[in-house]
């Protein structure tokens, strides 16, 4: 919500300025990195980043056509004639340029900054600080987990505008980079959360990393850290010996010496935090009583003593401390809607991102976008000015609808120039029945706390039972991005979406990728494919499996086949002759020893190869073959044998066409292990769902397989669990019923100890047979109650341990849960 004239940005870039038609003293906006999540063009500045894979100078003719007119770049466009009306800023290093801007702006803030960094937990505890704060000071912080070399100068940028106090959060992944972000981030306060091994790959020790870590803070004057590790409280005060930085460490009573000693005390789902200030003993209670949550609240607590902020009214809010959603949640709702969960974040920044997911999620659909929005709370801005902007963000982003709850939102509705409807309260709009206010729509709740939009949520939620299949999109591009960088620029990728995505669902896994860019998509059969067609994706899409029944229709979605013989040449030929249609792609399966699909026979792939390349019906857009064993280097030999008889017989292709044609051969594990058989095109399957061959690619689990308990049952001695009689107690037990079986997916190989879920923190067996709908579990030892969560597969049970307790491999285990298991879908 800041304007910076063209002249005012060239002259703190000290670029050279290639001047436009456009008027010279137009205002700048918005900052964009990213030519997805363009938001309001007219007043955007883009910066041309380039990385080591893609180019933001690619996307500059597009974005022009978006209606972007200044551009930050490290080279002029060679056709720059035709951008008429653009101005370029040409920088040496468009990262840097981006950095300068935000030092810029850093310079005027009028209020203390705070910066959060450490290995884990930053978002949560700024988040919980701002939650904890908010009804005392004016606060601005950082959009999510926006920490990085490029995160935080946008994250400065956003922050502009009145204020009390700024929370920035500070990631790094390689030595070198926390010194830049010092420049940029320079906090008069700070927290160091921890030290663990996320991103250790870069850094020879913990040490070498903590040291990097401590030089955001070298000009601070507090730092707040945990104590309890020695050689973390060593290096610190090594580190600041000397210097004029005020060090206030914590630490848990009966295990460090510190400046401030907490009391742990766990209560079941809660914990009590004991400690003394100013020789009065006080506590806080929290409703969490895992160590990453106890330790992030200690954190938040030791900077508001330290700091004199802390009250009775203070102690209280930390018992109404909330999960921080740092995720945009996708579900089905009811009606024919899809639902999008962002409560709990209310504030300008978070609600263009949320706006931007929105349109990820509709952008190939026809479904109208209506925006739910409370009052937002401590933007640093007027309400009249707060409001207005967020009818600019509503209408740029061509909101159909905004429902309006909260008083002061209401006071403003003449504001908004898009059709509304406003209540006082959340229970307002309950009561007018909003079963009947919602359908075929896309729904995005985003409000404070106090108006309870969870209650809403479970109304239009649509209604499954309580098992559920959590999909991480953030983690599905992260693994997406890790696979990318083992590819050789230019090289495309044909993502593997059969099987229903591997079970984690066809079209919102297609939307993402098609968001990413990838080259190709690729499905079993033609239905598949038109469901990903009729749900709006344009990627081009490959059918591995094609009948000859279903041509026509593929034809009509124009879904491409795998002609893997020459019955299948002749039939799609004679389809394509009857559809009238040209140059249409088709890509040919070779057989070079898997012996399943493909050609074999010289003659017949020449024969076919010349008549193709004569006729301008059909065009070969790819040729390939299929790799029998990449993940085990027992048959490394077979594997190089196999790629020799591929190039050989794509020889023989592509040398008889007029078109270039491309070769792909290497699957997932291909790309980790044989990088120098990449060729034009590689295939990643299993390794984005979160399973790699090697330690060479880091990647994680996209899916997480959740239930509840719904009952618990005390078994005496000599009685059995389940049918069959199979689960004998020799002992009294105490035994939960979980709502999954083997109608969802739930192997029936994990009867009796076979298989295991994690639950408040243990590991529990099986107990009895699993049922068609429900399993039984052993919580002898485990304080459990009904209602409570349960890990099938996750974080704590991972899914190549559930394959090798049945037996199987995880692709097995994946695509077998049922699509009656309701799939949830998060964006960070």
């Amino acid at each position: 919500m800041s304007d910076l004239s063209i002249k005012e940005l060239g002259s703190i870039l000290n670029g050279t300025y290639q001047k436009g038609a456009l008027a010279s003293d137009f205002n700048i906006r918005n900052v964009a990195i990213d030519s997805r999540t363009l938001v309001d063009p007219v007043v955007t500045v883009f910066f041309a980043l380039a990385g080591e894979r893609h180019d933001g100078h690619q996307y500059v003719s597009e974005l022009y056509e978006k209606g972007v007119r200044c551009f930050v770049v490290s080279h002029f466009p060679a056709e720059f004639e035709e951008f008429g009306q653009a101005h370029f800023i040409e920088v040496k290093d468009t990262l840097e340029a981006l950095q300068k801007l935000a030092s810029d702006v850093r310079n005027h803030f009028d209020f203390p900054v705070l910066a959060v960094t450490g290995s884990n937990g930053k978002t949560v505890v700024k988040e919980w600080l701002f939650d904890l704060l908010q009804d005392q000071f004016r606060i601005r912080r950082s959009p999510r987990s926006y920490n990085s070399q490029v995160g935080v100068p946008v994250s400065i940028w956003s922050m502009q505008g009145e204020a009390d106090l700024g929370i920035l959060e500070a990631g790094i992944s390689k030595p070198g980079e926390m010194r830049k972000l010092a420049g940029l981030i320079r906090p008069e306060l700070g927290i160091l959360t921890n030290i663990g091994d996320a991103h250790q790959e870069n850094f020879s020790s913990l040490e070498e990393k903590l040291e990097e870590k401590l030089q955001l803070f070298e000009n601070a004057r507090l730092l707040v850290f945990r104590a309890d590790t020695t050689w973390i409280a060593q290096q610190v005060a090594k580190k600041f010996k000397g210097v004029s930085t005020r060090l206030f460490s914590w630490a848990i009573e009966g295990q460090q010496e510190a400046d401030l000693l907490f009391g742990i005390e766990k209560q079941g789902q809660k914990t009590r935090i004991g400690f003394a200030w100013d020789g009065i003993q006080h506590q806080v209670v929290i409703p969490f009583c895992d160590e990453a949550s106890i330790e992030d609240a200690c954190h938040c607590l030791a900077l508001i003593l330290v700091q004199g902020w802390f009250s009775s009214v203070l102690a209280t809010a930390f018992e109404d401390l909330q999960p921080i959603a740092m995720r945009l949640e996708l579900k089905e709702g009811i009606n024919g809607c899809i639902l999008i969960n962002d409560f709990y974040n209310s504030d300008i920044n978070s609600l263009e991102i949320a706006l931007q997911f929105q349109e990820q999620q509709t952008s190939s659909s026809r479904q109208h976008k209506t925006v739910v929005l409370s009052d937002m709370r401590q933007s640093g801005f007027p309400p009249d000015q707060l409001y207005a902007e967020i009818n600019r963000l509503l209408m740029l982003n061509k909101v159909s609808r905004l429902i309006g709850i909260g008083e002061t939102i209401g006071k403003f509705r003449s504001v908004f120039q898009l059709p509304s409807q406003f209540f006082s309260s959340t229970q307002e709009l309950l009561d007018k029945h909003p079963d009947n206010l919602f359908a075929d729509e896309a729904i995005l709740l985003k409000g404070a706390r106090e108006f309870c939009f969870e209650d809403l949520a479970a109304i239009l939620q649509k209604k499954y039972h309580q098992t559920r299949l959590e999909i991480s999109l953030n983690t599905l591009v992260e693994n997406l991005n890790a696979f990318r960088s083992q590819i050789k620029p230019g090289t495309k990728i044909m993502i593997m979406v059969k099987a229903f995505s591997y079970g984690s669902g066809t079209v919102e896994i297609a939307r993402a990728l098609e968001y990413q860019k990838v080259d190709y998509l690729a499905v079993a059969v033609a239905d598949e494919g038109i469901e990903l067609r009729r749900a709006g994706i344009t990627v081009p899409i490959i059918v591995m499996n094609p009948e000859a029944h279903s041509f026509d229709a593929m034809i009509a979605y124009h879904l491409e086949p795998n002609v893997y013989s020459v019955e299948v040449f002749k039939a799609f030929y004679r389809a394509a002759q009857s559809a009238a249609v040209s140059d249409y792609p088709i890509h040919i399966k070779l057989e070079t020893g898997m012996h399943r699909l493909g050609f074999s026979k010289l003659e017949e792939l020449k024969h076919l190869a010349e008549e193709v390349g004569g006729n301008d019906t059909l065009r070969i857009q790819s040729v390939f073959s299929h790799l029998a064993a990449t993940d085990e280097s027992l048959h490394d030999d077979f594997t190089k044998e196999q790629y020799t008889r591929f190039v050989d017989l794509a020889e023989e292709v592509v040398s008889r066409q007029k078109n270039p044609v491309i070769r792909h051969l290497l699957n997932s594990a291909g790309i980790e292990r044989f990088p120098e058989f990449q060729m034009e095109m590689v295939r990643l399957g299993i390794g984005l769902y979160g399973v790699a061959a090697t330690s060479a690619v880091s990647v994680r689990p996209v899916a997480r397989w959740v239930s509840t308990i719904s009952q618990i049952k005390e078994v005496d001695e000599g009685e059995t669990v389940g049918y069959g009689r199979k689960g004998e107690v020799a002992n009294p037990k105490k035994v939960a019923v979980v709502p999954v079986g083997y109608a969802d997916g739930y192997d029936r190989r994990f009867s009796n100890g076979g298989g295991k879920m994690w639950v408040n923190g243990c590991v529990v067996p099986v107990i009895g047979n699993v049922c068609m709908d429900m399993t039984m579990l052993d919580v002898t030892d485990v304080e459990v109650k009904a209602g409570d969560l349960v890990e099938l597969m996750g974080s704590h049970i991972h899914l190549t341990e559930l394959a090798a307790w049945a037996g199987t491999i995880p692709y097995e285990i994946l695509t077998g849960i049922s699509q009656r298991v309701k799939r949830i879908y998060s964006q960070e």
